[in-house]
This record gives C-alpha cells, structure tokens and sequence, in this order.
C-alpha cells in the first residue's frame, strides 16, 4: 500500500540561510535558556559560562574588526555575548525557571533583535555609500575627460564642418579602441550627412593615426548624429581566425571580421545575396575562406561552391575529406556539398538550383501556411543553400558564349529563389561599372565588402556604397582590411580574419557530422545530378594533379637503380653518332651490365650455356604489348559512351601494373591515327573507338 505525501502550504524554513535580527536573537536566548536548565540541574559551577561567554565576545570583536565593521556592530556583538553569559550565571544560581528569569530573559532577546536590526540597517547604509562614492570617483573621472573630448569635439566640428552640435553623450568602446559622440544636430534642416561627408579632414584634424577614422552616421532620430572615433589603428595587425569552431546559424548571422573597436560583424543572408570585391593581393581569397568557415559552422547552411579557376577556391575544404578513390575517408563529410570547377559542372549545379527552388515552392505551400510566412522556414531538416561564386561578378560581365549561359542561370537562381532558401555570394575583382552595373546585382546583394589593399585603380567605393560619404581606399592600405556595409550597419572599416590551411583542415574535421543534408524534397528536384556529385568519374579532376609519389618521381628524375641511359645522351651529345652506331653502343652497354635474352626468332650468341637470370627486354616488350592490346579491348568494349584514361589505367593496375600516364599516350596515339576518336573537352572528355563513333559503319 502507497502513501502520498502532501507538502503543507505553511512556511518553509531554510536551514542553510544565515540568522536574521529575530531567528539570531531567539536563538541566543533559547540556548541561554538551554544551558541555564542543564548547569542548574547539573550542579555547573556558574563562573564557567562567564569564561565561556568572555570568549565569545572577544573572538567576534576580533572578526568584527578585520571584516572593518561599524564600531556600533562591533559593541552590539559583544555585549550580546556578555549579556547572554550573564543573565545564564544568574539564572543557573537563582533557578531558570522563574518568572523572573523567564521575563528577564524575554526582554534580553527584544533587545538583542532591537539592536541587530538597527546595526545591520546601518551596515547596509555603510556598504551602499562606500559603493556609491567609488561610482561617483569613477564618474568625476570619466566625466571630465568626457567633458575634455566633448568640448574638443564641438570646437572641431565646428572648425572643419561650419555646424554647432551640442554633444548629449560620450561613450568610450569596451575594447580601449576608441568612442563614440552622441550630439545633437542645431535647427534649421541641417543633417548628420553635413558631417559624414567630411570624415577625412575631421580626421586629419584630429590627428588620428593611419587607419583611424571619424565616421558619422545616423542617430537615434533626424535631428542626431552619431560620430564614431576610432584612436587605435585595429586594420594593421594580422587577426587569426577565432579557434572557436562553435555551431552557428543562419538566423544569428555569420561572422565575416572586425569593425574597429574590436566588434564582429556579422552578415545575415537569409533574404540578401552578398558581393565581395577585392583585387588581386587584397585578401579576396583569404576572405571567401573565412566566409566558407562560417558557412561549415552554420547548422542550417548547405555551402555550393563555383570556381573555374580549377576549383582553388573550394578544393581546401574538399580534399581533406576525400579518400584517392574520391570517396568521404572514414565517414567525414567535405566542408562544402557541392563543386564545380568547370563551365559543365557549373550548369549542372546551377540548373539544379533552379530545379530546387522551383519544386519547393510547391511542395511547402502547407508548411509555410502553417508557419504564417511566405519565407520558407529554414531550419536544419530544411537548409538554406549558399552558392559561393569565385569572380561571379566576372561571369556575369563576360562576353563569351559559355560564361553568357552561366550568366542567365545565376541571375535566375538570383531572381526566385530568394523565399525558398537559395542565395549567392559573388565575387569580384574591382568595384566597377562592369561589375556592379547589372540592376539584379545592385538590388540583391545588400551585403557588400571591398578589400581595398591600398589599391586605388577600379575602386570606385561610392558606386559599391551609394549613399555612403567619406569612404576612401587609403583608409584602409592593408592587407585584408577594407570597408563592409549589411542593411543593419552602415559601411565602415572592418579587418577580415586571417584563416590559415591548418585550420581549414581542423573546421572540416569538427564540422562534419554538423553539416545539414538536403531535404528529400529538394533533393529529389535536384535529380542524379545532385546525388552523383561525388562520384568518381566526376571528381577525378580533384585527383589528377596530385603529387607523384617518391617512385613515381625518382622514375620521373631518372633516379633508378638499373639501366643508366643518361650515358648514352651526354656521349650522343658529345659526339653526335649515327643512329646505327648508337644502337650498337646501346647493345654494348646492356651486353656488358646484364645477361639479355636472345631476340624472338634468332640463335643465341652462346647455346651452350643456359641463359642467365638477367634483363629480359623482350619480356618487357612483350607485356607491353599485351597490357596496350587489353587498353584497347577496354575501350572497345566501353561501346558509344566511352571511356577516359584514368578509368582504363585502373583496370589495368592490377595485372600489367600501368600507369595513367601511358594509357595517356596510348589514347593519344590511337586518335591520331584513327583508332579511337575523343568526345567532349575538360574533364568531360571521353575516348571512343572508331567503330562505336558517331556515324561509323557497323563493318568498322
């Protein structure tokens, strides 16, 4: 049988707080009480409490002291002390249990509680004034280099701009970098652009060091100004990435770099496409990886990468989690899910863009009812897709028949597909009309960086931020450092971080089993395209350049412990021989190193001998043969579609040991005579045989 226990609904004691005037001063007269009792019916002699009490008012006028207590505390404590251990020697001789002892007793705890809460009321008053006096030190303080930079400020306002602001406020920046005024504008129309326009010679007459500025901007109403001071030079130091690799999201922003007092700016991109313009030296590349971290960090982005200058851009973030088949090592997923280094992959990614925002928009219609919006939720079981296109801004002003094609694809991605979670970010190399003359561009991307570097040629900042006044390059002559404006800041210096390889390598690692995978919607839009982005016919590109292995490069140098042909070069060079004289002196040279074999169909030189273990050049010879007879029965056998050398060098590793190389030369070999015939270019390109070609008789 179980019983239930109801809490009561009367006071609650709380045995761990500390005693308060009344629970202290019935605790004292009760234990008084206590020990009265006991000693009298003990037979205590009554001399010990008043030691005992001695004691106690003497350790508590010591702690009370050191704890620098009022002097009223400090005698409270103690005859409290005296006065309990001697009304329990009297009453441990008269009797405690009298009416006088009892009454007598009740009147020491009134006022024992008397005096405890008056001495503690007064302690609190103590604490609150010494606070309140160091608060008013430290005003006095900050009040009078405030009203020095304030004055200072008026009259510099008033010298450089012709306008008479009243200055409201001073706040110096947490990180020591520098303050901002808060002034109020005089009547008669005058705006806060009255002052912005003027920034560099407010900073030259301020005498702010390079890098440093005084910027205006908008106050809390029309008629107040906000003038941002920066006295510490932030732009000139390498900032390394921050070693936090914490999840991010979308909807909280993504940290792009610092402002110059210290802050991180973050670019909020679920609605805006962003442009980044730097030129060569400026920290372009250095800024799209920093924007590629943000991305692997964010829990509800999946990151699209195009980049047809071989993939540099997002090969980083790939390579690491790659295998040499080109499959994930050990279930590690790549820091971006998807790119493309040519104008076909492009195509494919963009059309499938398309494809996704298009089927989304119909098959969300409940959900985004249900939520009341007409953005759809991104979230991780449905991520948003950022498309990072390296020198986008360059496709988009080409001239060339494929760059035109992924001109219109990435302008369509750009046109509907805003509400359903798909958005770029385009690169560029300058701030030209070229670049930012497309409307689409200039009505979608809000969010804006130009990595300066000092460069002055093709910046034009008032074009990137119309509306911003008192921007110039050599504000910002370094490396990395440059201006950035979102709909929520105004364009201002900021510093980009520097992110290092190691630590691309290290995000990739502790982002993996962070990132979002596509929706099932959405990635049944996409269609094979999408789902086959992996595989590895069409990431053999990412493997081809790879570095030869040791032996591959001691065979490359001519590093081998046999045959040393470098001889017979340097004497052809020496003494220019007759191609039957240099046969002859080959065979010599192998004659007197090996014991060759005898030539297919010809005697040995000496039949009576068995031959010895040697050189067998015409075993080589003959698995070459057989190895390029098997290459050419792979490529029959490929039929119409055909096949590429790294396909064919794989099937031929295992039995004949054949390199990628050769079957490069082989295939070669065979399309200019006739053999074979090569479709496509790039890395789409596929090798045919004749009789399987494009308009071929079935008697080929």
């Amino acid at each position: 049988m179980s019983t239930t226990t109801q809490a009561d609904t009367g006071p609650v004691w709380d045995w761990a707080a500390g005693h308060g005037p009344v629970t202290g001063a019935l605790s004292a007269t009760t234990g008084c009480l206590a020990v009265a009792t006991t000693g009298a019916a003990a037979g205590m002699p009554p001399g010990w409490v008043l030691a005992v009490g001695a004691a106690g008012a003497i350790g508590h006028t010591v702690t009370s002291i050191r704890d620098r207590l009022a002097a009223r505390t400090v005698g409270m404590r103690a005859a409290s002390w005296l006065v309990g251990a001697g009304w329990t020697t009297w009453a441990m001789a008269t009797g405690p249990l009298s009416w006088a002892a009892l009454g007598s007793l009740a009147t020491i705890g009134v006022g024992m509680g008397a005096a405890a809460r008056a001495t503690l009321l007064h302690e609190e008053a103590r604490e609150l004034e010494a606070i309140a006096a160091a608060e008013r030190q430290v005003a006095r303080e900050l009040s009078a280099e405030r009203r020095q930079i304030a004055a200072e400020w008026v009259d510099r306002i008033q010298r450089v701009c012709g306008v008479t602001v009243r200055v409201l406020a001073v706040e110096m920046w947490p990180t020591g970098t520098g303050f901002t005024i808060d002034a109020e504008l005089p009547p008669g129309g005058i705006t806060y652009d009255r002052i912005a326009r003027e920034s560099a010679r407010l900073s030259a007459d301020a005498r702010l060091p390079h890098g440093c500025t005084a910027t205006a901007s908008q106050g809390i109403d029309q008629g107040r100004v906000l003038v941002d001071v920066t006295t510490v030079n932030v732009l000139a130091a390498e900032v390394t990435y921050p070693s936090d690799y914490g999840p991010l999201s979308l909807h909280s922003g993504i940290p792009w770099g610092l402002r110059t007092n210290a802050d991180e700016i973050r670019a909020y991109l679920r609605e805006q496409c962003a442009l980044v313009v730097g030129p060569t030296g400026s920290g372009k590349t250095n800024m799209v990886h920093t924007i590629l971290a943000g991305f692997a960090r964010a829990t509800d982005v999946l990151t699209w990468v195009i980049d047809l200058n071989a993939g540099s851009a997002g090969l980083p973030w790939v390579r690491p989690a790659l295998d040499s088949s080109g499959q994930t090592a050990d279930g590690m997923r790549p820091g971006v899910d998807w790119l493309a280094a040519s104008h076909e992959e492009a195509a494919l990614m963009l059309d499938a863009a398309v494809r996704i925002a298009k089927h989304r928009k119909m098959a969300y219609q409940d959900l985004m009812s249900k939520a009341n919006t007409d953005l759809l939720p991104i979230s991780d079981r449905i991520p948003q897709i950022m498309i990072v296109i390296d020198e986008g801004a360059e496709i988009l002003a080409s001239s060339d028949r494929e760059s035109r094609k992924l001109a219109e694809k990435i302008l369509e991605v750009i046109r509907i597909a805003r509400a359903m979670g798909i958005r770029t970010v385009l690169t560029a190399l300058g701030a030209t009309g070229a670049v930012l003359g497309n409307l689409m561009i200039r009505r979608e991307a809000k969010v804006r960086v130009a990595l300066t570097g000092g460069e002055t040629e093709g910046m034009d900042l008032g074009k990137q931020f119309p509306g911003s006044r008192g921007l110039r390059v050599d504000q910002a002559p370094y490396k990395g450092a440059g201006f950035m404006g979102t709909p929520e800041s105004p364009a201002a210096l900021f510093k980009s971080w520097r992110i290092l390889p190691n630590q691309i390598r290290d995000i990739v690692a502790a982002t993996s089993d962070r990132h979002p995978t596509l929706d099932a919607t959405s990635a049944k839009a996409a269609g094979p395209d999408y789902a086959r982005r992996w595989d590895h016919v069409r990431t053999a590109w990412m493997r081809d350049h790879a570095a030869p292995s040791a032996t591959e490069q001691d065979r490359q140098q001519g590093h081998t412990d046999g045959l040393n042909l470098s001889a017979l070069r340097e004497e052809r060079s020496a003494d220019p021989l007759s191609e039957d004289e240099l046969a002859r002196k080959f065979r010599e040279q192998i004659d007197a190193q090996f014991a060759t074999a005898s030539e297919p169909g010809h005697p040995t030189r000496e039949p009576e001998q068995p031959p010895a273990p040697g050189l067998n050049l015409s075993a080589l010879r003959n698995e070459d043969n057989a190895a390029r007879q098997a290459a050419l029965a792979l490529l029959l056998a490929a039929g119409p579609e055909g096949t590429g050398a790294s396909a064919i060098a794989r099937a031929l590793a295992d039995e004949h040991g054949t390199t990628r190389q050769t079957v490069v030369g082989w295939l070669k070999a065979w399309t200019e005579d006739g053999t074979a015939v090569r479709v496509g270019t790039g890395t789409k390109a596929r090798y045919v045989h004749r009789r399987h070609a494009p308009g071929a008789s079935p008697e080929e």
